[in-house]
């Protein structure tokens, strides 16, 4: 059979593609994307996959990707295509390795086809024949992210969005600007139900313009996609509920009733590592320890050391004895003369340190997690503490730079519960991580309750600072960027 033969089937089915040059079988709700992809209907020219967490939508999009580089060409009429992401990291680890790892898979597409890191192309016409990867500044407004897509004259035209929950609904209009003076073309996004801001919000709302694909793990559903794990699926809805937000947007592939946000962003961590303050400016602030207590065997201890607006390097102590993990904290506690030491005791985990270092005549406070917050605008005291420890990072504070503190604080996202702000719970977190978020929860921990600093009778504090709390204007100190010298020593291990 030759090529054209080939590709016409291909075109006609792309199925057929997915099966001959990449052995593999789509899964049901991947058969009903190609099958709409192929759809000569040019009224249904926008597809999105509304999807729970880790169906396999990324790889759906790279399929129609493919299909598209492969079936979509005439004499003198070649495609073009274009794919962004919520982020350019998120599109250069997902969307466009996913590109490259099927293109792999299968040597006529190799021969026919280059990939590179900004675009992929057919060898033979690399300027006309191509799929380019986009991106957008952080800064960029919403208007500016729509002209990103902006520029594709062809008769086959492919937008290909990844991640499109929290994408502004301007990326899709620029898009349809784009299908408008084409033969065939086609948007295809796919993303999280996390957001009632997203274009993929949108596409939910007017299922007269898309044709929307609900990719579920629900348990009871005979249509779920079966690479989520059915008996976490059922875990997580038996633990938190089938109306919890978290569940519902990614394990059930629904919208919860509020939008997810996210606390933190990578550019405030990535500003709040580059602060530096002379030490005269948070001297005179408490001295406190938050503690996070491992629950797994392959999770850390971590004891994260905080004073006033900066925050230094945490210990870390993997599989320690209960003795040993309590002689660490003591230790800690004593070589920097700490105010307070705050252990985290949800379910209990931490309950042999605490006692132990009670014996030895420190006091700890036991921090649980789902007990009532100080504040009533926040649904426990998981939600309080991580909004306090954001505020603190937007409003100046130093962090250090710890590997895997970005994506451990970037990652919890919060919504409104019964007119309370509310964080999800630790093991979603977990779930989505790939980890125990222990780096970030040992600092959140530091603001559990407030601390005064030990003063004398003078009210100067009992280090031996030369500031008196009452004279204290938190607005009279500012950002100094130091040598790197001083910034090494003054931000050394102090535990």
């Amino acid at each position: 059979m030759s090529d054209a033969d080939v590709i016409a089937r291909w075109r006609r089915d792309p199925t057929c593609m997915v099966r001959e040059a990449f052995r593999t079988e789509p899964d049901q709700w991947q058969t009903e994307l190609l099958q709409s992809f192929a759809n000569r209907d040019q009224s249904r020219m926008r597809i999105a996959l509304q999807a729970c967490a880790g169906p396999g939508k990324t790889t759906g999009l790279a399929w129609c990707g493919w299909n598209f580089m492969a079936c979509y060409a005439e004499i003198g009429e070649h495609p073009k295509g274009a794919a962004v992401s919520i982020t350019a990291d998120n599109l250069k680890d997902n969307l466009w390795a996913e590109m490259a790892k099927w293109r792999d898979k299968c040597d006529w597409f190799v021969d026919k086809f280059e990939w590179t890191k900004e675009r992929v192309f057919a060898r033979e016409h690399p300027s006309t024949w191509f799929i380019s990867a986009r991106t957008w500044s952080k800064s960029a407004s919403a208007e500016e992210q729509g002209r990103t897509l902006s520029g594709l004259h062809a008769k086959f035209v492919l937008y290909l969005i990844d991640e499109s929950g929290d994408i502004s609904p301007a990326v899709a209009r620029a898009a349809d600007q784009g299908l408008s003076n084409c033969t065939w073309g086609r948007i295809v996004q796919a993303g999280n139900p996390t957001s009632h801001n997203g274009m993929l919000y949108e596409a939910a709302k007017h299922p007269d313009r898309w044709h929307v694909i609900t990719i579920t793990g629900d348990p009871d559903d005979p249509n779920r996609s079966p690479r989520i794990d059915i008996e976490e699926a059922r875990q997580a809805i038996a633990t938190h509920g089938r109306d919890n937000p978290w569940v519902m947007a990614y394990v059930l592939g629904k919208f919860p009733p509020t939008s997810f946000n996210s606390l933190l962003s990578p550019d405030d961590l990535d500003a709040s590592m580059r602060r530096h303050y002379r030490e005269e400016e948070f001297s005179f602030a408490s001295k406190i320890l938050g503690v996070d207590c491992a629950r797994f065997g392959d999770d850390p201890w971590v004891i994260f050391p905080r004073q006033g607006r900066v925050a230094f390097p945490p210990v870390v102590m993997r599989n320690p004895k209960t003795q040993e993990a309590a002689g660490r904290i003591a230790t800690a506690w004593q070589r920097w003369n700490a105010d307070a030491c705050f252990v985290d005791d949800t379910g209990g985990y931490g309950g042999g340190a605490i006692d132990a270092l009670e014996l030895a005549g420190f006091s700890p406070q036991s921090v649980n997690y789902s007990s009532k917050a100080n504040d009533p605008r926040y649904f426990n005291k998981r939600s309080e503490m991580a909004f306090l420890a954001a505020e603190w990072v937007k409003g100046g504070g130093a962090l250090p730079n710890v590997p895997g503190i970005v994506a451990e604080a970037t990652t919890p996202t919060y919504w409104i519960h019964e007119g309370k702000l509310r964080v999800e719970e630790k093991a979603q977190i977990k779930a989505r991580l790939g980890r125990s978020p222990n780096y970030w929860d040992a600092f959140s921990q530091t603001f559990a309750q407030p601390v005064m600093p030990r003063t004398n009778s003078l009210g100067v504090t009992s280090r031996g600072t030369q500031h008196a709390e009452t004279e204290w204007d938190p607005m009279e100190f500012g950002n100094h960027n130091l040598p790197e010298p001083e910034r090494d020593s003054r931000y050394a291990n102090v535990l």
